[in-house]
């Protein structure tokens, strides 16, 4: 039978915060050190990691201990919400790379290698989303509709080869974006979103994964 009862609100955010607090101030100094760049797109690039997983785990953790998110909102519309903030998170972070382009000053061989190591894993991983697991589940489907708790693993794309082939893989996108654009202040807004969405991981979707799946 599946746990007890579901995590509260706050549970696991004795990781999160802290780690969010943390890893701000490391971006703090590193945007310091490259001379404060672009302020308000490096900014923004940083903020739509922050708004996205605080969203999802209030909406998640709502929903998981009183159906609020499905009363207030509606699935639709946390969807819809959800992919804004997930497309934010890619679209602010080329913005700022395209406006930063160069300052990086990579070897262009270097650079295209590099790119092309980190960027095509990610768009298999991608893909695979798409294709086999499905952008409803990929987006928390199973903390709103009980038949996603349902499903099965998927093993195709990917997922052959590990079950979390998003944390893994997809987010290298965020990384080649960055090498592609040749750009030091978005290097430094993926290396504080990266370790931040394991930072989820941990604190938000593993603990909501032990109640919605596992079996005493």
């Amino acid at each position: 039978m599946q746990a007890k009862s579901p995590p509260t609100l706050w549970s696991g955010q004795g990781l999160h915060l802290p780690c969010l607090v943390g890893l701000l101030m490391l971006v703090g100094l590193a945007w310091n050190r490259l001379d404060q760049p672009l302020p308000f797109a490096f900014w923004t690039a940083v903020a739509f990691p922050i708004a996205h997983q605080l969203f999802v785990w209030l909406a998640w953790r709502l929903e998981l201990n009183s159906g609020a998110t499905s009363r207030v909102f509606g699935f639709g519309a946390y969807l819809c919400i959800f992919f804004a903030l997930f497309g934010g998170r890619f679209l602010s972070l080329a913005a700022l790379a395209w406006l930063d382009t160069g300052s990086l000053a990579m070897d262009p061989a270097a650079r295209v290698a590099l790119t092309t190591l980190l960027g095509l894993p990610a768009a298999y991983a991608l893909y695979s989303v798409h294709r086999y697991f499905g952008l409803r589940r990929a987006a928390g489907a199973d903390h709103f509709i009980q038949s996603y708790r349902e499903l099965p693993l998927v093993k195709d794309g990917i997922f052959r080869f590990t079950n979390n082939g998003m944390y893994l893989f997809a987010f290298l996108m965020f990384w080649a974006i960055a090498i592609g654009f040749d750009s030091s202040a978005a290097l430094v807004v993926v290396a504080f979103s990266h370790p931040y969405i394991w930072v989820h991981y941990f604190a938000v979707e593993k603990p909501d994964m032990r109640f919605l799946y596992l079996r005493d």
